[in-house]
């Protein structure tokens, strides 16, 4: 149950808010139709967040839309996720919104200055898989998540690894993004208690194509506790791992 579903509760028991009321809140229609977007206004009702703007693909026109809605209907924390530069300059003219060009993010709101008493560790293979590390990154910290960045240790020079494990055993759950060979998930998988979420990047020359063999290389991990999302999906792997690390956390 969402959080704000709980605290709309608590308020009914209270005494603060009538029956009536809270049933206005509850039948607000879950679906605005833009025409060129159904906006899922009730994800937050079911997942506890609101509905994630993949930005790659549509046009400033239209993820403006989308963010009206979601504001218009009460949502004041709104992640977009593959955004150019080009789009976010012109969704600042129109909303206050952050851009981290690293990550092709943008978001709406302010990131939470009270994080999660345990952390997420984030770990790279190379520098080049940066762009897909920040995207996890940001994602998490968007989500209220302590990240703790460990990037640049691939397996070509495991010692970088080994002399960082003490910041890394110490998280509660692990994101591995790795291409070329996509080995390091399993290394590291074989050397943690927690829970392992790979990511297979696109880097790497041909016979990598495209990430296919680093993602082949992670999901036959001999590691076990190690679980695979798509190539360069940094998002999918910070919302999971946001999940696993608010696991415990008190309200």
């Amino acid at each position: 149950m969402s959080e704000s579903i709980r605290n709309l509760l608590e308020q009914v028991k209270n005494g603060q808010v009538s029956v009536d009321t809270a049933l206005l809140k509850l039948k607000t229609k879950p679906i605005d139709d833009l025409g060129y977007a159904q906006v899922d206004l009730h994800r937050v009702v079911r997942q506890g967040v609101p509905e994630v703007i993949y930005g790659a693909g549509k046009t400033g026109e239209q993820i403006v839309g989308i963010i009206s809605s979601m504001k218009a209907n009460g949502q004041c924390q709104i992640l977009i996720t593959r955004l150019s530069p080009d789009i976010a300059v012109y969704i600042q003219k129109k909303y206050e919104m952050t851009f981290v060009e690293s990550a092709h993010i943008g978001y709406i709101g302010d990131i939470p200055i009270q994080k999660t008493k345990s952390s997420i560790a984030i770990i790279t293979g190379g520098t080049s898989d940066y762009k897909v590390a920040e995207e996890c990154a940001v994602t998490a910290e968007f989500y209220g998540n302590k990240v703790e960045r460990v990037y640049d240790v691939g397996v070509a020079g495991i010692h970088r690894l080994l002399q960082n494990l003490e910041r890394i055993m110490s998280a509660k759950v692990i994101v591995v993004i790795a291409g070329m060979e996509g080995a390091l998930a399993s290394v590291v998988g074989g050397l943690v208690d927690v829970p392992v979420i790979a990511v297979p990047t696109s880097v790497g020359y041909g016979t990598s194509f495209g990430g296919v063999a680093a993602l082949l290389s992670m999901l036959n991990s001999c590691a076990s506790g190690v679980t695979v999302v798509n190539i360069d999906n940094g998002f999918g792997a910070a919302y999971m791992a946001n999940m696993i690390n608010h696991i415990g956390e008190s309200k």
